[in-house]
């Protein structure tokens, strides 16, 4: 029980809300209460954003939000609130905006000071208590701006004024073009002149910033950022001269080995903060796995590497384990810390290994993963394969490779069973919609190009929780759910992200009704946020709560941006549909975005991905047959097991007919499976033995 007086955050659902309910700061949500309260006392608001799993969040909680000195100066001077970011990415955006404007950088815990009308004149990230390591202290800096306010509130108002303005004039949209021709090859033209020219210096900018020692771009601290990768493995089918290929196989080694990985548990941690992998920041996010798993898994099926299966079949491993709800929506991430110290849950001594394995397993468990009396990490040991010391470990146990990582494979399940018992990190257990058809769409994939069933099923209960729970009887998705409470309307990655994780689904299952659902989703995200005035989708939708401005994203940061994916959402829809209107909106998002595009080519991968799609001829692949066939699945399984990133799968079934009407051309034969294959218009002879099936991939 905690004996201390709750804030208004006890009412909450958030986590990273939750965890601040008992903080003697006088905490408001955001809302109006907030507001009308700082417009009737006439007070600064002091707004803090942040999410329950970040690491430095959790410091200045503790140095100063759990402070009564630091609590009296803000109950004084300010009205305080607290964002989940992760519920309101809306609200995040627009004030990381404001962060970068006025100090060149941005991260969390984000800190913003603001006029009641939510107008910013101080932004920053991290404070401590007391002035340290050149940043300023808050005792300092709330009595300085407390005492202005009172003293020079209108110089505060002229400067929050400026600052809105500038931002406003200066932040990052599409330029409008005029309307996508009619004449549909012309425009495909017109992006072919510009597109190739924008790959190429992608490519280039990749190219030259890429670690060859330990792969992965530029130095300390390395995201995974996996659209870069998955960019590359199409630039490398497209360029196979090039060393596209090489930049990722090192990448994904190089990640794999290192202790970003966790070797005893599975997973991906969220980045590393040294050059060669080793030492994480140990919170996993659900979405860094979600997009690795696609990476790994297409890295499979462009080169065959077995290694990358079993990444992502960990990666399963490890959501369905440990990231899974009862209902089966995703879990949103895990913290890094456990009884206040980053890393404590993950980290081993020799000794402790050695209370759980026999003598002679775990001096050779210590030596391949690196476990020693010095330590990699504070004195104690994250579990890496860095040093690559399988073969030689074999060598002088007169056993082969294989041998030596089946006996690490029992240790690593007996460290596994007890690393249980110890205190686990905070989990973040609110489900996204956004991350969760990340998910969906990974676990699609993994169906498609494993042929694993489970993956396939447990992607199809996550979709039937999210149309379930987070979309409203009017077909309006929202943004999240938590112990049964639905809030917040679903945002521009809400559709886009789901309806990735839709395509890939009707790709894995083949039924109608995920396709009528992805149209359903298209049209309404296209009714809520697409801009008629200058191009591209807003953030929020036009029912949204009104803030200084909408925000609209195009940077594909450590997710890929919404509009990003909704280009490539839109040429997979024309191409399954054969709908001109969707050829025709895919190709004016790329015409709008064409600008930043050829500005800064390499923070826009996942978006050229699309462009990618464009410049390339279609394929479709049409199994007309029963989906519990014995063929059908073995076809689907064969022509998954390549690297084919610019084709579309059809399934002649049931009521598709209705909803692709072009399928009427291909008719369901009697108790047979077919398959047709279609490039550039043009459609090979009907087959329907897994033989001629083959032979005619071979000659596609």
């Amino acid at each position: 029980m905690n004996d201390k007086m709750p804030n208004r955050l006890i009412n909450e659902k958030s986590p990273y809300l939750l965890q601040h309910a008992y903080n003697p700061v006088n905490w408001y949500p955001w809302g109006q209460e907030a507001f009308d309260e700082a417009s009737r006392m006439n007070k600064p608001i002091f707004l803090s954003l942040g999410y329950s799993t970040c690491h430095w969040c959790h410091v200045m909680e503790r140095e100063s939000f759990e402070d009564d000195e630091v609590a009296a100066l803000l109950n004084r001077y300010f009205i305080s609130i607290k964002v989940d970011r992760e519920e309101r990415p809306d609200v995040d955006h627009l004030y990381m905006a404001f962060c970068q404007a006025l100090t060149e950088s941005g991260g969390w815990p984000l800190t913003i000071m603001m006029t009641p009308e939510k107008k910013p004149f101080f932004a920053g990230t991290y404070f401590p208590k007391t002035e340290r390591y050149g940043y300023k202290g808050m005792l300092e800096l709330l009595e300085q701006v407390g005492t202005l306010w009172a003293t020079n509130e209108l110089k505060l108002r002229e400067s929050a004024d400026q600052i809105v303005a500038a931002v406003h004039t200066g932040r990052s949209v599409p330029n409008k073009t005029s309307p996508v021709s009619s004449n549909l090859k012309e425009t495909s033209e017109s992006i072919r002149s510009w597109g190739n020219e924008v790959i190429s210096q992608a490519y280039s900018v990749l190219d030259q910033s890429f670690d060859s020692r330990y792969g992965g771009f530029g130095s300390a601290p390395k995201f995974p950022t996996p659209h870069t990768l998955t960019f590359l493995l199409r630039y490398g089918k497209d360029h196979p001269q090039d060393r596209a290929r090489e930049i990722v196989r090192k990448t994904l080694d190089g990640m794999a080995l290192g202790g970003i990985y966790d070797h005893v548990g599975f997973g991906f941690a969220r980045y590393s903060t040294d050059d060669k992998w080793l030492v994480p920041h140990f919170e996993k996010m659900l979405y860094d796995n979600a997009l690795l798993a696609l990476a790994y898994l297409e890295s499979y099926q462009a080169t065959n590497f077995s290694k990358d299966a079993q990444i992502a079949q960990e990666i399963f491993t490890y959501v369905l384990r440990d990231m899974t709800s009862p209902e089966g929506g995703f879990y949103s991430a895990e913290d890094a810390d456990a009884e206040g110290e980053e890393g404590k849950f993950h980290v081993w001594t020799p000794q402790e290994v050695e209370a759980v394995l026999d003598k002679e397993l775990a001096a050779k468990y210590c030596a391949v993963y690196d476990i020693t009396p010095k330590g990699n990490f504070e004195g104690k040991n994250i579990p890496n394969l860095l040093l690559g010391k399988i073969k030689q470990i074999a060598q002088e146990n007169s056993l082969s490779e294989e041998e030596i990582l089946q006996s690490l494979e029992s240790a690593r399940q007996a460290l596994f069973n007890t690393r249980e018992k110890r205190v686990h990190p905070h989990k973040d257990d609110k489900i996204l919609t956004a991350w969760n058809g990340l998910m969906i769409a990974a676990l699609a994939k993994g169906a498609q190009v494993l042929g694993d069933t489970s993956y396939l099923k447990a992607a199809e209960r996550a979709t039937d929780f999210v149309l379930t729970q987070l979309r409203r009887s009017d077909g309006r998705l929202m943004a999240r759910y938590r112990e049964g409470d639905t809030a917040y309307l679903g945002y521009l990655d809400d559709y886009a992200f789901l309806i990735w994780g839709l395509l890939e689904l009707y790709s894995a299952n083949g039924k109608p009704e995920v396709l009528q659902t992805i149209l359903e989703l298209q049209k309404q995200q296209d009714s809520l946020f697409f801009d008629e005035q200058v191009g591209g989708y807003y953030l929020t939708g036009s029912d949204a709560e009104e803030l200084l401005f909408r925000p609209k994203e195009s940077y594909d940061g450590a997710l890929p941006s919404g509009n990003s994916i909704t280009a490539l959402n839109l040429l997979r829809l024309a191409r399954l549909t054969g709908d001109e209107h969707w050829e025709q909106k895919a190709q004016q998002q790329l015409l709008d975005f064409r600008t930043v595009l050829e500005e800064h080519p390499s923070g826009y991968t996942a978006f050229i991905q699309a462009i990618q799609y464009a410049l390339h001829p279609s394929q479709e692949l049409i199994l007309a047959g029963s989906l519990n066939s014995t063929e059908l699945p073995e076809m689907r399984k064969l022509f998954f097991s390549e690297f084919r990133p610019y084709s579309s799968v059809l399934y002649q079934e049931g009521s598709i007919s209705d909803i692709v009407p072009w399928l009427h051309d291909y008719p369901v034969e009697p108790d047979q499976t077919t398959a047709y294959l279609c490039e550039n218009f043009t459609c090979q002879r009907p087959v329907h033995q897994l033989d001629d099936f083959q032979a005619l991939l071979n000659n596609s």
